[in-house]
């Protein structure tokens, strides 16, 4: 579409939609639980309204401005990948310019919001957390590693710290903890995706973990992935951060998630990849509802009569 053409759309106002999906309502809509997930569980009491309230707000700002920029970035990729060839920008629906200002925008707010309303400290971590995503990953470790995934998932792995930091304005063991949980819960959860889709991705020229090192290998590593992330989610407990109900819950959902690994290595071709994929989601949700009800629990069980 004609640059011509889209201005003249926007004379008509670029439909509101277009704007929304460039945020990737659904990735920040995770990153905004995950981020609450760390503020709930800094306090044995309840959350100040304000670091709350402005730290979600400017956290999910920042987030949706990262979106953005990689949909910037990877305009050409998009155009080239069925699953993403309908999104504003390689649909001919948004154009550049207006998408950076739009990115601009939404990150110049997030950091004023997080820097004068929340603390310093979180609007820093959330900006590195920016350019470790949108620069760092989409613009670098995408395009030249197979473990682009790996290391560009630190940054996605940020929100529960950030969260934690908006209330408490330090850093701790416990929010490295949850950290830790979902970098090391991002490539079992990324590269089965990455098998479905492991044509598009070589047309892209993208090196892609399915793409330079096989099916196989990347089934083995998701297989591997699993049991080191049913590990690391027991740590909430060792360090005694969670309790009974948590160690119960996140053992049958790790478990669950190495069976679902166990599968996918032993199905033919990618037969089981997206069964895998939708479990992942769903066991980052329910652990971190596990955390949130047993941090209750424990509030709740010494108020009650005995």
């Amino acid at each position: 579409m004609a640059t011509s053409e889209i201005s003249a759309r926007n004379t008509e106002g670029f439909c509101w939609r277009d704007y929304y999906e460039l945020t990737k309502p659904k990735v920040v809509l995770l990153i905004a639980f995950t981020a609450l997930v760390g503020m709930l569980l800094s306090t044995p009491g309840a959350v100040p309204w304000q670091p709350l309230v402005f730290g979600l707000i400017g956290i999910s700002m920042a987030a949706a401005s990262g979106a953005v920029v990689n949909h910037i970035i990877d305009q050409r990729i998009d155009a080239i990948m069925a699953r993403t060839s309908s999104r504003p920008i390689p649909s001919g629906h948004m154009d550049t310019p207006h998408a950076l200002s739009f990115a601009l925008l939404l990150g110049v707010f997030s950091m004023l919001i997080l820097g004068t309303l929340v603390n310093p400290l979180t609007a820093l971590l959330t900006f590195l957390a920016l350019i470790g995503y949108a620069v760092i990953y989409t613009l670098f470790l995408k395009r030249n590693t197979p473990q682009n995934i790996v290391w560009g998932g630190l940054a996605g792995a940020a929100p529960p710290l950030l969260g934690w930091c908006a209330v408490t304005g330090q850093v701790t063991v416990e929010p490295l903890l949850l950290l830790l949980i979902v970098f090391v819960w991002t490539p079992p959860h990324f590269w089965p995706l990455a098998i479905r889709r492991r044509e598009e991705y070589a047309r892209a020229e993208l090196p892609m973990l399915p793409v330079t090192h096989g099916v196989e290998f990347t089934k083995q590593q998701i297989l591997l992935y699993s049991v080191m992330l049913l590990a690391v989610s027991l740590m909430p407990f060792i360090v005694q951060m969670s309790g009974y109900l948590y160690l119960a819950g996140a053992t049958l959902l790790g478990l669950g998630f190495v069976y679902h690994a166990l599968l996918l290595w032993r199905s033919e071709g990618d037969n089981h990849a997206m069964k895998t994929f939708g479990y992942s989601i769903l066991y980052l949700s329910l652990l971190f509802s596990l955390l949130l009800a047993d941090h209750y629990l424990d509030l709740l069980l010494p108020a009650l009569p005995v």
